[in-house]
């Protein structure tokens, strides 16, 4: 055979073609779809303007009335002996806490933020009060009850002074003017932790009597979530109404428990905690009794117990701001604008000097829980709230009807805040997603945050002791006072860390990644067309009010 051979030439076969690489797809997203930021919630039945049917709406403003109840009764369970008073005087402490949490809420709702939030006793205020009951225990009086009264006059004129705090703050827009180094790498800790810092009022109250505590939140989370698919009827009403119910099937098992004698032989704190006629608050309360403004007497002023209230107005300012925002996500609203804020702050102030006329035993705040509430019906309808108001006023003054509601078990209250509250702290996360979560430096400014926002409150909290002295003891004690309750609230730490560390952290060339774009439109009163839609003042009230107060 012969061969073909190419003189003087060695061609070499053409190279094989091969085909472009495909462009590069993001990790993961061969694996599922992904979901961009989203500024409002989709999955909302009823946001801030839309309103259920007037029975619906009824019947969800008393769940709401009763889910802020437990608060109430836990801050008078807390103070009231420690101030020398008993069932009758405890009775009234609620009455009282009920009737200014009701008309803050509603001046709230009206005037201030406009967001569906309810103003309810601030556990914030927890430590002064210790420290003004501890500064008079030395003192004579001739009877408990006097001793009561005096406490609680001094407790008054504290609060009245205190006050003004947040009245300049708000509006003065100095507050307003501070949310504006917030971004979403700082929104997002101070959201979270206002519901894990409340932690110690989930299962460790729970716990305290595990028998009713429990079954409460299995029931919860089983009826609410699993049984709503069984029916599409049921789905509406177990989804909305679930608490209620469940609330009213433990309560009833306890009860029966009571009846059964199954506490007769226990330790009085399980008393406390299991039976549902130990704190003798049925038989105490007046039928019909209308709070007035100094019905303990005349206020005292001293500049020792001062200081303490000062520094528990600040605290309970972080607070609701951490809860108003997560309001605003969970009602379908806007990011609240900064002079939205600063009025709402200033509107507190001059709700606090309200609770101090009105003889509360401790300022109001934003209720987490009820916000938690919002998520859990996904009903984030303003006037549900609104009318929910209705209810902790009718039962302020008509006393036997508002303590027999006062009487469910602690247990109940912890394991319904368990869910609620974890709700609250999940809406802060969802914040995120509107800064770069992948960001190194924003995962720094993040982890530090949640986690001194939880340790140095916990540090405090654990080295406080039972006369509200906290591990700050300088010879001064008013400067103790100030220091002990701002260290002791995980919103006002967190907010403290993530402020500082976020805006002097590489902040001038991480704008982007900090999400600042997102958020400054919503900063500006008229950064975004729709803030006026969510937060404007009913009948055109702005009109009448200098634009520096708006």
């Amino acid at each position: 055979m012969g061969e073909t051979h190419n003189h003087g030439h060695n061609h070499q076969p053409p190279p094989p073609q091969t085909a472009a690489p495909p462009p590069a797809m993001p990790l993961g997203a061969a694996k599922g779809p992904l979901f961009p930021p989203a500024e409002q919630l989709l999955q909302l039945h009823y946001c801030i303007h839309s309103n259920p049917s007037w029975p619906q709406t009824a019947l969800l403003a008393f769940q709401h009335y009763i889910v802020m109840l437990g608060t109430t009764v836990m801050i008078a369970t807390v103070l009231v002996p420690q101030m020398g008073g008993g069932p009758g005087d405890k009775a009234r402490v609620i009455q009282s806490l009920l009737f200014t949490s009701g008309v803050n809420t509603l001046l709230q709702t009206l005037i201030g933020t406009r967001l569906p939030t309810v103003m309810g006793p601030s556990f914030a205020y927890l430590i002064s009060a210790l420290s003004v009951i501890n500064d008079l225990s030395g003192s004579n009086f001739r009877s408990e009850h006097e001793r009561f009264e005096h406490t609680m006059r001094a407790i008054q004129g504290s609060l009245i002074v205190s006050s003004f705090i947040n009245i300049i703050l708000g509006y003065s827009q100095v507050w307003g003017n501070l949310t504006k180094f917030f971004s979403p790498v700082v929104v997002t800790p101070l959201v979270c932790v206002v519901g894990l810092g409340l932690f110690g009022r989930g299962f460790p109250q729970v716990g305290d009597c595990i028998e009713i505590g429990l079954p409460m939140l299995i029931l919860l989370i089983i009826s609410q979530q699993y049984m709503q698919h069984v029916h599409p009827v049921a789905q509406s009403i177990l989804e909305r109404f679930a608490l209620l119910l469940c609330v009213g099937l433990i309560w009833a098992f306890a009860a029966i428990l009571t009846v059964a004698g199954a506490y007769n032989h226990v330790k009085e704190q399980t008393k406390l905690s299991c039976r549902v006629d130990h704190s003798f608050l049925l038989s105490s309360a007046p039928w019909v009794k209308v709070p007035y403004p100094f019905q303990w007497g005349t206020p005292i002023f001293r500049a020792s117990h001062l200081f303490g209230m000062m520094g528990a107005a600040l605290v309970s300012s972080a607070e609701s701001t951490a809860t108003f925002y997560a309001a605003s996500r969970l009602a379908g609203a806007t990011f609240p604008p900064a002079h939205v804020v600063s009025r709402s702050i200033g509107l507190q102030g001059i709700g606090q000097l309200f609770d101090g006329f009105f003889g509360a035993v401790v300022g109001t705040t934003a209720s987490v829980e009820n916000v938690g509430l919002l998520g859990l019906t996904r009903v984030g309808s303003r006037r549900v709230v609104q009318i929910s108001t209705a209810f902790m006023i009718f039962f302020s003054i008509f006393g036997k009807f508002g303590v027999f509601f006062a009487q469910i078990p602690i247990p109940i209250f912890a394991a319904i805040y368990c869910i609620l509250y974890g709700i609250v702290a999940a809406i802060g996360i969802s914040f995120s997603q509107f800064a770069n979560k992948n960001s190194m430096r924003n995962i720094y400014v993040l982890g530090i945050s949640l986690f001194l926002g939880i340790s140095i409150p916990q540090y405090f909290v654990m080295n406080t002791d039972i006369a509200g002295h906290g591990p700050v003891r300088t010879p001064a004690g008013w400067f103790n006072d100030i220091l002990n309750t701002i260290f002791s609230s995980p919103p006002t730490v967190a907010t403290i860390v993530g402020t500082f560390v976020d805006n002097t952290l590489k902040a001038r060339h991480s704008k982007d990644d900090r999400g600042v774009p997102w958020l400054v439109p919503f900063q500006r009163r008229k950064g975004d067309s729709r803030n006026d839609e969510f937060y404007s003042y009913p009948l055109r009230i702005n009109e009448y009010i200098p634009s520096r107060f708006l």
